[in-house]
């Protein structure tokens, strides 16, 4: 069984890497966003592992919380996001 828990711990931690370089790497405030989003799932997942793998239902209160504040927190950027700067496509104004 502590195979099991090593190859999940493994895939948690690797999921929590990639989606950092996203959010790191990503082109646009909306690409960070759905990698903070994903990071936060992650991290749930990594709870829920932690519970199931300890046999503490505690720290499934804080499962609750995260759900809550990030699904706020992404409505709240999403709402008020200031949309990126792009190239202009050619030139505007008087002729």
């Amino acid at each position: 069984m502590t195979y099991v828990w090593t190859i999940a711990a493994v895939m948690i931690s690797t999921a929590a890497v990639i989606t950092m370089y996203r959010m790191l790497a990503g082109p646009s405030t909306l690409d960070r966003l759905v990698a903070l989003d994903t990071l936060t799932a992650v991290m749930m997942c990594g709870i829920g592992t932690w519970a199931a793998f300890s046999l503490d239902t505690t720290v499934t209160y804080s499962l609750t919380a995260m759900a809550l504040i990030s699904f706020v927190g992404s409505v709240t950027v999403a709402r008020f996001r200031v949309p990126d700067i792009t190239k202009p496509r050619g030139r505007r104004g008087p002729r």
